[in-house]
């Protein structure tokens, strides 16, 4: 059993318990019950987080590459060696089953191992000259400078991996702001880069509400990147902000994935791979297939199989029975939009053929769903459902499901099933997104960039575009010093 821990935040190398803007309450999805209290950083404790973000900087960018992928590293075998203590904690404090946790902080390990390597692989280029006056003309990528990192709930641990390791591998200091609901998570994955030597100063965690506190950081002269991660009405409010200040701004926005399913699809692993992937962390999971569109001559069958398995699904508590496939929503508010989006597609609107309510009982837990045929205008299709409601939908022609898969502005990731290789090459092509998986529901790895287009934002996070987004090019063009 794993107890949760006090929570505090970290402000110039010290941990600080007391929040002078007061404290707020941490609540465990699956029962209800408060678990903790969060300490919420004054404007006093923020100027105090960027003071030291702004003074390390200097010396922290000017830290040989090979010294900052040390620490790193040891910040990932910390993080490895406390992995299961930690997903006690993701488990508690947001209902991601323990076997999920613990997979989703190796995953963090190995993103912060690949960004570490970056400091040492990162140097710039050499640009041939056009004449003999030229000596070298030289392009370089500088860090950027103090960064504001800005993280949801439902990845607590692998989402800040992501931008620590990018941000500090490429020499910027920074300012991490969690989610309300997940600090400790956050506070543990921090804890990690402190025992693994970290200078004062070039991390910082402050916890809050969050609105003020970014419009605070954001408008500091000493922020110099603001990386953020959640809905797409939030990042365009921050990233008009940002651009008011001249910040960078990269988002990583809200999506609506949708999944072509073939005629020529090996259907059988098309379904079992579709059923498993969609609840996963009860659907809250910014690429999580949702929108099934499947040809017709395999609908009926691809519907049946896909609601069968659905029903299997286990749901429960999973800090007492570590057997759950899927724990609750992470707010009740999750489950009254859940309810809306299926009361939307009642009627002559679409058929929900399996689950379809919330779960009575303590704790905020909704059916694993699944809507056949939704109307085209439902809620479902328009708006990212962000939990455990799937949608089917039959197409007569690929055409026909390429134009559904890219009607929205939504363009985070988009998947397709098909044996036929040719059709396999064009859908990959044809859809509309940051990222695309071909029979496979996974995009992501730490040598990939991950990212969207369209309203689910731009830039990259992971592969050598983490790295990359943290710095400034810079060229540099050497001439003779005498005729």
């Amino acid at each position: 059993m794993t107890t949760y821990p006090a929570l505090r935040m970290f402000i110039a190398g010290q941990w600080i318990a007391d929040g002078e803007a007061g404290t707020m309450e941490v609540v465990n999805p699956s029962t209800g019950a408060v678990i903790g209290r969060c300490p919420k950083a004054s404007t006093a404790q923020l100027d105090a987080a960027l003071k030291a973000a702004g003074d390390a900087f200097p010396s922290w960018s000017a830290t040989p590459g090979a010294e900052r992928h040390a620490i790193l590293r040891r910040a990932a075998d910390l993080l490895r060696a406390r992995a299961e203590s930690i997903a006690r904690v993701i488990t508690a404090e947001m209902g991601k089953p323990r076997a999920q946790g613990v997979g989703e902080i190796l995953s963090a390990c190995d993103t912060i191992d690949f960004l570490g390597e970056e400091a040492k692989r990162r140097g710039g280029r050499l640009i041939p000259t056009r004449g003999n006056q030229l000596l070298a003309q030289m392009v370089t990528h500088e860090p950027i400078g103090p960064a504001v990192l800005l993280t949801p709930w439902n990845f607590p641990v692998n989402l800040p991996a992501k931008k620590i390791a990018g941000a500090l591998a490429a020499g910027c200091t920074a300012i991490f702001k969690p989610a309300e609901n997940t600090p400790a998570s956050a506070q543990l994955l921090v804890e990690c880069f402190v025992e693994a030597g970290l200078p004062e100063g070039v991390l910082n965690l402050v916890h809050g509400d969050p609105g003020p506190i970014a419009e605070h950081l954001i408008a500091s002269p000493v922020t110099r990147k603001v990386s953020f991660t959640g809905s797409t009405a939030i990042g365009k409010q921050l990233g008009a902000l940002a651009a008011t200040h001249m910040k960078r701004f990269a988002p990583e926005l809200g999506g609506h994935a949708p999944v072509i399913v073939s005629k020529n699809a090996d259907l059988a692993r098309a379904v079992a791979m579709c059923a498993t992937t969609k609840f996963r962390n009860a659907g809250q999971v910014c690429v999580s297939p949702t929108r099934f569109l499947v040809a017709k001559e395999v609908y009926d069958e691809f519907v049946a199989e896909f609601a069968a398995r659905t029903s299997r699904i286990k749901v429960g508590d999973p800090g007492a029975d570590d057997s759950v496939d899927m724990g609750p929503l992470a707010h009740a508010r999750r489950v009254a939009a859940m309810e809306q989006v299926v009361a939307d597609a009642g009627g002559n609107r679409g058929e929900v053929v399996t689950g379809g309510s919330a779960i009575a009982g303590q704790g905020f837990f909704f059916q694993p769903t699944v809507i056949a045929n939704p109307a085209p205008d439902s809620r479902f299709m328009i708006e990212e459902p962000f939990g455990p409601v799937a949608g089917i939908v039959p197409f007569d022609d690929i055409a026909d499901a390429v134009r559904i898969a890219n009607s929205l502005r939504y363009g985070l990731a988009a998947y397709a099933f098909s044996a036929d290789l040719d059709e396999a090459h064009a859908l990959g092509r044809a859809l509309r997104a940051g990222m695309v998986g071909i029979n496979q529901l996974i995009v992501s790895s730490p040598e990939t960039p991950f990212g969207g287009v369209g309203d689910s934002g731009f830039g990259s996070e992971g592969g050598e575009e983490g790295y990359l987004a943290f710095t400034d090019t810079k060229l540099v063009m050497l001439a003779k010093a005498g005729g």
